[in-house]
Parts: structure tokens; sequence; C-alpha cells
């Protein structure tokens, strides 16, 4: 006999499927049916066939704690399948003398069942035939089943703590596809409990099990840990499809077959309730193929082939429910051309704030009048904000609900407005070659390797560093002292702070929207100026928290909680009030400003974030995951959905930043490389060359998006032409500079586009660089886009920004050995 634990040792599992095979539908193949009721029928099924009916029963029906209109229903279904039992016959089976008594007692008996309690009879399953005929014969063996269960409602915990406890345990070849299956046994644990009338019990096994779940499932858990009676869950629209459709899983045949076996043998603990919920409300399909896991023969085996891992699993789960995992939002959204509709334009101001700003203006205009040859500030702001009724391109204004705007939004939108007129612009280029772009370098000494982050205020007045030794320190970039309004130290004078609360490594620090105040004083009733500093400086740590700091009282305001592990990247949003995180968790979550908790979970990549940034509309968030995964996702703030996957990078990726005109994408990582994409297309535009390996930690667009300034970790700024087409690559030989040493084209101070000599301090550095700046025996290939290279004496370069006139300001720490 077939051994059940194993993959296709079971006859009649179609296709696979662990759901025993459904009987036929009257009046459908009435000719097959009675074909085969000439050969079957006429004659008590064969040893053979009583074996298979065995293997199948004996799964579903081996403890007293199994269903008994289950029972009624799976003999059906296997002595159908296997004896070729009809739906009505004539012709009836020869019956022993103790068969014709339970005739001539229990009446009325179709003869069509008279197979089955032959089989049964003759195994000895005598109380199995008679429930079996009570049922037939009418009695509410409903009723029945339901009182045995309410007799232990303990035993439906006992048998999902079990369940879990065999899949932690099990192989780790294994591990991630058993793990598919404890989601649905889990919440149709939860439901049966509530239909029963278990109330207490299904509320303590929701608490006790739901955290498990909230990273991949979250809005699924926040649904159902809020039921607390059968009735709401029959007027839950989640709960709804949960019990229509049954929950689709697809294993491989190793896994299956290690399933199967488990539940049959380890049926007192738990098989018999776990396989009744599986049996019941889920489909466990065995699929053809090697187990599926990160490094497993199977995975690396289609990558090579180019075979598509997601074609199986994206049937998986419940139609119109989301599964959670990323194999089927991948294939979703790539196999629609990532097509899903983007709205890229400009985000529309509030009517009222714009009506205020424009008036601002026209006082300033008359009170300053532009020098000749330079437009008014009223001009550059409709052309900045031209008035238009409701721009197909630009997201809904509710889709990004804002606070109310204040004095300090009006006099942050007029400065900008200033700001975006004075500019130095900087002209599309040809060939690489342009007018050079001006590098401001901080470079921090004596940190002794602690800083791990970087970040300048937009007003170009603060520097923060975040350090391994958990603390933040704030430097003012001028040397002015501090202010403070903390009590009792409105008289300390200093030009730097430290910041303590975090008690792990600071991953990231970010300052709020900043820009340079107003000459003179704005409201004339009022009794200050409004002020537009950067007020507020949020950091993200390895304890899993992100805290919000006040730059006014050099205190932390609040601390945000709901990452599982460290909080690897942050970002303001370019609105303020909103702000993105993304952690080892794999998610990312949006958060107010005003609240203590996520108000968007964005779920979908594989392995730990690490980069993001925000769309200028705000309407949108970008992320990058490190490891295996490898991609960059586009996530909607309105809907929390991912509307487009960027694929190509085959290193971590680094660094992330959106051009202002919202249509392009940058993104860099450690080998060296910075890719361009087009975000409405969702494709690539071009690889751009000249970085040396070790990591391109920061990038910036300028005001006009076409140019893009990098730095890294090869001690070089580096400028790029965007516009221009990518055009292959140039080498830089060793023996360039004389040396030995490699010299980017257009380093130092030429401008032409060609190879400029520099000194071997001055050199740009290769993947597996000496100490000195140089590098033998590799050439770097350097792409024709690139305008420009600024190399440092011995920083690697930590950030770079472009300024709102477009000047450049980077910052390192110096490294005396390299």
């Amino acid at each position: 006999m077939a051994n059940p634990g194993q993959p296709g040792g079971v006859p009649g599992q179609t296709g696979g499927t662990f759901t025993p095979v459904p009987p036929p539908t009257p009046g459908v193949g009435a000719s097959t049916t009675a074909a085969a009721t000439t050969s079957s029928a006429a004659a008590p099924p064969s040893n053979q066939n009583l074996n298979q009916i065995s293997m199948v029963w004996h799964f579903n029906m081996s403890s007293q704690y199994a269903p008994m209109s289950l029972v009624a229903r799976l003999i059906r279904m296997t002595a159908r399948e296997y004896v070729a039992l009809p739906e009505s016959s004539d012709v009836a089976p020869q019956h022993d003398q103790h068969q014709d008594q339970h005739h001539d007692s229990i009446s009325p008996f179709s003869k069509d069942n008279d197979a089955v309690t032959d089989y049964l009879l003759k195994r000895g399953y005598t109380a199995t035939e008679a429930t079996f005929r009570k049922e037939i014969a009418g009695v509410d063996a409903k009723a029945e089943e339901e009182e045995n269960k309410r007799l232990k409602p303990a035993k439906y915990g006992q048998a999902y703590d079990h369940f879990v406890k065999w899949v932690e345990g099990s192989l780790d070849i294994y591990k991630t596809e058993l793990n598919k299956v404890l989601y649905p046994v889990f919440v149709y644990t939860f439901l049966d409990l509530l239909k029963l009338g278990y109330k207490e019990q299904a509320g303590m096994f929701m608490k006790k099990h739901k955290d498990r779940f909230e990273r991949g499932y979250h809005d699924d858990i926040n649904h159902l840990k809020l039921i607390k009676t059968w009735k709401q869950a029959e007027d839950n629209a989640t709960c709804q499809l949960f019990m229509k459709s049954p929950w689709r899983v697809y294993l491989s045949q190793f896994a299956a077959g290690n399933l199967f076996s488990f539940l049959e043998r380890d049926s007192e603990e738990c098989g018999n309730i776990v396989g009744y919920i599986l049996t019941t409300f889920c489909e466990v399909k065995t699929a053809e193929r090697g187990p599926i896991e990160q490094f497993s023969f199977e995975a690396i085996y289609r990558q090579a082939q180019n075979l598509d891992l997601d074609e199986i699993d994206a049937q998986e789960g419940i139609p119109g429910l989301q599964t959670g995992g990323s194999f089927t939002l991948n294939k979703d959204i790539l196999d629609n051309g990532n097509n899903a509709t983007v709205k890229l334009g400009q985000a529309p101001m509030d009517a009222e704030l714009r009506e205020e700003v424009l008036s601002e203006l026209q006082d300033e205009d008359r009170l300053n009048p532009p020098r000749e040859g330079v437009g008014s500030l009223v001009d550059e702001f409709n052309t900045m904000q031209p008035i238009k009724k409701e721009a197909g391109d630009s997201p809904p204004k509710e889709a990004i609900p804002l606070p109310p705007s204040r004095a300090r939004d009006v006099v942050m939108e007029m400065q900008k407005v200033r700001e975006n007129r004075d500019r130095f612009k900087i002209e599309g280029r040809t060939g690489g070659v342009g007018p050079g772009v001006s590098v401001l370098m901080y470079t921090i000494h004596n940190d002794l390797g602690s800083v791990s982050s970087m970040d300048f205020s937009k007003d170009q007045k603060l520097m923060a560093v975040g350090t391994m030794e958990s603390y933040i320190r704030v430097w003012s970039l001028d040397g002015t002292p501090l202010e403070s309004r903390q009590p009792g130290e409105q008289s300390v004078k200093v030009n730097n702070r430290k910041l303590f609360g975090h008690s792990g490594p600071i991953y990231t620090v970010q300052f709020s929207n900043a820009i340079s105040n107003l000459n003179r004083k704005l409201y004339d009733d009022s009794a200050e100026q409004p002020e537009t500093h950067a007020q507020y400086l949020i950091s993200s740590s390895f304890d899993g928290t992100v805290r919000l700091w006040s730059l006014d009282t050099w205190t932390c305001l609040c601390v945000y909680k709901g990452h599982y592990g460290p909080v690897f990247k942050l970002a303001w949003g370019p609105h303020g009030h909103y702000f993105a995180t993304g952690g080892a968790d794999t998610t990312v979550r949006v958060w107010a400003q005003d609240r203590a908790s996520a108000v968007r979970l964005m779920v979908g990549h594989d392995t730990p974030i690490s980069a993001l940034c925000w769309h200028p509309n705000g309407a949108y968030i970008f992320s990058a995951s490190d490891e295996s995964d490898k991609t960059i996702r586009m996530w909607s703030l309105a809907t929390g959905s991912c509307v487009r996957i960027f694929t190509g990078h085959v290193d971590y990726i680094s660094a992330l930043e959106c051009a202002p005109n919202g249509k392009i994408l940058a993104s860099a990582d450690i080998g060296g490389n910075i890719f361009l994409w087009d975000i409405a297309k969702g494709e690539r535009i071009k690889r751009m060359r000249g970085h040396g390996r070790g990591g391109i930690w920061s990038v910036s667009f300028n005001v006009e998006s076409n140019t893009l300034v990098s730095g890294g970790a090869d001690l070089t700024v580096r400028v790029w032409d965007v516009e221009m087409p990518a055009e292959g690559s140039r080498t830089v030989a060793p023996g360039d500079a004389g040396d030995g040493t490699i010299v980017a084209a257009g380093s130092g101070a030429g401008t032409d586009g060609k190879t400029a000599s520099t000194g071997a301090q001055g050199a740009t550095t290769g993947a597996g660089s000496s100490g000195t700046g140089k590098k033998k025996g590799k050439d770097v290939m350097v792409t024709p886009d690139q305008i420009s290279a600024f190399p440092t004496k011995r920083t690697p370069v930590r950030k770079v920004m472009f300024t709102r006139m477009n000047l450049v300001v980077a910052g390192g720490c110096y490294e005396k050995e390299r």
C-alpha cells in the first residue's frame, strides 16, 4: 500500500490536491457513471479498493474529535472515487447476514451506500458505521458534532501551539513553505471558535498569536481582532471573504508529504483539529517543484533558467484578499507592465495659502522692485504655481490631508519663490560638458569612526550627525551660538549640542524643512517675525525607535514605536507633517508628526529597507531593499499599495533620490553604479559609472532636474549630466597620471570632458584601492555623462545636497589611515 505521507501516495488526489475529490454532480456524466457501475457496483469492493479508502479515511477520521458530518461526507467522497459508486443504481450489492440486520433496523437506507457499510463492517468500524447510518436516516449529526467540539474548547489552542512548534522545528529547506500554512489555520481556528460560541477563548487565541502575523497581514489582523461575536463576523467584509472561499496554499511535494505525515502521526496532539481546519476551510495543493527557499536548488535553478517562481504562488490565498507576501504583488505589478495609474504632477497649493502668498509677494515687489532684467516675484510665483482648475496629472488635495497653514508657511513659500528666481541656473549639458558646479565641503576630524549618519539643514545653518555611541551631535555651520528656550539656558553660548535618548547606534538623522528668513517684519500686528529655521530633527536607531527632537529646547518631544527591530532609514515628506521610516522588519511606515502610531504600513519587500525617499508632490514614497531582494518600490501614500517596481541592481542599494520635476528617480549602490529611472514608464533610462567600489552614500538633483551630484566611499564628489543619453563608457588606464594613478574624466578643474591630470593625493580610486588613493592592475570605467569629479584628500563623502540656489554642500569624516 502506498505511503499516505508521501506526495502522490494517496490515489485520487488529482493534481496534487490535499482535499478529497468532490462527488460527481447529479445529472452530469451519467453515461460514464453507468459504465463504471457495470463492473464495480455489482460486487463488493475489492481489497485494493478498500485499502485505498482506508488511507484517505484514516487520515481524517482516526480520532474521536473528527466531526460526524465530515465523516459521512468524506466516506461518500472516497467511496465514489475509489469504488466508482454511482449516484443511483438498480443493481443491489450482495450483503451478508449481519448487514441485512442493519438494513432491517434502520430504514430507509439507499442501496448506493451498501459498499460503504461493507467496508466499515469488514474493517471492524462498527461505531462509525452506526454513526453513518444515523446521519443517512436523518439524525441531526451536525448538532452532535458541535456538541462534541464544545466539550473540549481548549483543544483548539493546544492543537495550534503544537502545530506551530512542529513548523518552527522543521528543516529550514521546508520551513519557508510550511510557514504559509500557519496563517489560514490561525484565522479559521479563530472563526470556528466564534461560531461555536467560545467568545472568550477566541479572544484569548487572537491575542496570543496575532503578533506573529502583524507584519505580513496588518490590515486583516486589524479587522479580525475587533470581532468579538459570530454575528459581527457574519457582518464583516473580511470575514465574509474567508468564509465564502477556501484559502489555497501550494506546497512542494516534499513539504506536503511532511505535512500529511505529521498530521497523521500526531493526530492526538493536533492532527485531527488542524486536519479538520485544512480539510474544511482550505485547499492544500502540491506543486511539482523542489523546495522553495532563498538558496535552495530549486530557486537557484529557476533563476538561472529565467523561470518564474511566482506562477503558482500567485494563485495562493483568497481572491480579493492580499496574501501579504511579495510574490503575488511582484507578479501582479510586473505582469501589468508597471502601468498602474500614477499622478506625478505638482501637488496643488491650498487656495487660501496661495491667495495669501500672492498678496504678500505683491507687497514685496512694491517695496523692493526687481532690478532690470529680473522678473518680479509675482511672475516667478505664477510660473512655479500656475493657475489651473484641476490638473489631470496632479494628486487630488484630499489624498494628502495636511494641517491648516500658518504664518510660517506663508513666509517659507515667499522665500522659496525668491530663491528660485535668484538661483544659479544650470542649463542643459552637451556631451557632459558645461559650467562647473561649486561644492562646499565640511570635514569632521577626530571622529574615531563613530559617525554613522549625517544631514544638513536646508537653510545651510546646521549640521547633525548620528553616532555609533547612540547620541546625536548638532553644529552651527557658521559658528554662531545655538539658542535655547529652556529656562536657565538662555545664557549658554555653545556652537554645538548633544542629544541623548537612543540606546543603540543612530542610523539616520534628518532636519525638518527650513529656509532663510525675510529681511523685514511681515505682520505688523505680530510681536515676533515668523520663524523659518529648522524646528525639528528626527532620528532612527538600532533600538527600534524613531525620535522627534525640538531644536528650540534641545529635548526629545516624542518616541515613535512600531517597527520590529532596527530602523535603518527615515525621510521627511516634502510638505512636512509626515515622515516615512524603513527597517529590518522589511516594512515601510508613514507617521504623522502629531500621532504616536503609524498611519500607513507598506508591506512587500523581502529583506530590510536600505534606502528611502519621497516624491516631490508628497503622494508617493520610494523604498529600496538590500540583500536578496534588491528591488525599488514606489508606494502610494493614499492607498498604501505598491504601484511600481524597479529591478536591475545587483549590489546593495545605498541611496535614492527623486528629481524635483517628479519624473526621474536616481538610485545608487555599493558597486559604484547610479541608475536613472523613468517613473511613469517604470523603466531604466541609463546607468552612470565612475565611482569606485565601496559605496555611493548620497545623491542629489539640482532644481532643473538635469544635473545629479553624488558622493561616496571613494573619496570623491561627482557631477553627472542627467539628460545625456547613455553611450557606453570610456576606460581610464593606470598610466594616465604618470604614476599608476587613475584619474576620472573631468576631475579637478577640467570642464572639457577630457582626462585631467592631478596629483596622487587627488586621485580617483576604484575597487580595491589602496590607502594612498592609487590603484594598480584594473581600470575604472567612467561613462561620458560624468561632468566633473572633486577628489578629497582622505575623506569619504557621506552626504551631498543641492541647495535651492543650486550650490552643493557636502560632508564627511576625515580618515587618517586608509
